[in-house]
């Protein structure tokens, strides 16, 4: 049997930097995937951003209105399964409350210290990983229809521009100069601080092959094999065998449940589903930045492959089998904006983020169980908080000082 001081559980983004940064602190640490590669599942799929400027969560809704239209699935922003009602209601009420206005600023209090250090820790491991190429650091453009929602977009723009953001309105002039291959548009924020990534999955890579490199333990295995032993150390069944550890990291995403669940823990994580495809551009066509067509609800993103266009959230069982509605719906006028060519994937991408009603990940201690993690659930911005939850998970399993207060992330809130 191998043995370990650490194994941590999931190689998407969040569990290989969390692994990154347990080894620079002297750990020996074991990786375990059942994919066997890194950044196979949610981390592969997402739009590329490090949001830097994303101070404000994304919250659930207040307008009735429009939850009316989400109800009856009128919007491409959100799509849901009723037959999936009585599982995601629930948590999606608890989402509702934790959206109220009084609590947002205590939200973004919370998110304040993740989001402003996310960027620098990306590009300190980018530099170790030699994945520079891999980096752009042009912002990204929320579209925005008419100027009513203009108006309301730049107005949350004046807001965060408080916290020292670098933030440019465009009118339609200003975002042609930017994008001068879309159809015209009422205008759009320029949010400059935030970088991107134009191939996820090769990001993922990069930092596996770092640990990997310096000495750490790749190996395919199933976490829901995960036990305690008598003497509180902590076994997995690796492909090529078993393997303990003083300690356990739980960094499954939306997974993760499949994990603490059987250990007795009750956790209200709920998961976003989402869809993504890649086009070709037509007639050499060049799309410069990520783009959030704010008013319909989807994303177009540079990418290696082409362009991805991701899909807003759908609230489903989350491995029941793929309807990619929202894609269907909003290609059209993806193709209206910018000259999209064919498509390029055989079907659309699946996957599911992992989210918290208060849309803060957990990072910490489990409750009842020593020498188990967790770091999950980090909402929309799985990519863009890995490397920093990495750091302060890592820096509390090894007895530093944390660099920020763990406190808002604790695994007991609620």
């Amino acid at each position: 049997m191998k043995s370990t001081d650490v194994v941590v559980l999931g190689a998407g983004i969040v569990g290989v930097s969390a692994a990154l940064h347990l080894q620079a602190r002297g750990r020996d640490v074991a990786l375990i995937d059942r994919a066997g590669a890194a950044g196979q599942e949610t981390s592969f799929g997402n739009a590329g951003l490090i949001e830097r400027s994303s101070l404000i969560p994304y919250l659930f809704p207040r307008d009735p209105a429009k939850l009316i239209k989400y109800a009856l699935n009128l919007l491409p922003e959100a799509h849901y399964h009723f037959s999936a009602l009585p599982m995601v209601g629930p948590w999606l009420l608890r989402y509702w409350r934790e959206s109220a206005p009084e609590r947002v600023q205590r939200s973004i209090d919370a998110r304040r210290p993740l989001i402003e250090n996310s960027l620098s820790e990306h590009e300190a491991l980018i530099q170790q990983a030699g994945a520079g190429e891999l980096l752009r650091r042009n912002g990204w453009i929320k579209l925005f229809r008419s100027d009513e929602t203009l108006a309301a977009g730049c107005a949350e723009a004046e807001r965060l521009r408080a916290y020292g953001l670098h933030i440019d309105s465009l009118d339609s002039a200003g975002v042609a100069a930017l994008e001068p291959d879309f159809a015209p548009i009422a205008g759009g924020v320029h949010y400059r601080d935030t970088a991107s990534i134009h191939d996820p999955a090769a990001l993922s890579k990069a930092y596996a092959d770092l640990f990997v490199s310096r000495g750490g333990q790749f190996l395919t295995g199933d976490a829901r094999s995960l036990t305690q032993e008598a003497d509180g150390r902590w076994r997995v069944v690796a492909a090529d065998g078993p393997i303990v550890a003083g300690a356990a990291v739980v960094a499954l995403g939306p997974w993760s449940d499949l994990v603490y669940g059987p250990l007795g823990d009750r956790i209200p994580l709920g998961w976003k589903r989402g869809y993504h495809m890649h086009y070709a551009a037509k007639d050499g066509a060049r799309l410069n930045h990520t783009i959030l067509d704010a008013d319909v609800g989807y994303l177009l993103a540079p990418m290696r492959r082409g362009v991805r266009l991701t899909s807003g959230a759908e609230f489903a069982r989350r491995d029941a089998p793929p309807t990619p509605t929202q894609i269907e719906i909003c290609e059209p006028t993806a193709r209206r904006l910018f000259p999209l060519g064919e498509r390029l994937d055989p079907q659309p991408w699946r996957g599911a983020r992992p989210c918290l009603p208060d849309m803060l990940p957990i990072v910490g201690p489990a409750p009842n169980h020593p020498g188990l993690w967790f770091d999950f659930g980090h909402a929309h911005h799985g990519l863009t908080l890995g490397p920093v939850t990495g750091r302060l998970l890592a820096e509390m399993m090894t007895g530093e000082t944390p660099f920020i207060d763990p406190t808002p992330y604790r695994a007991d809130r609620f």
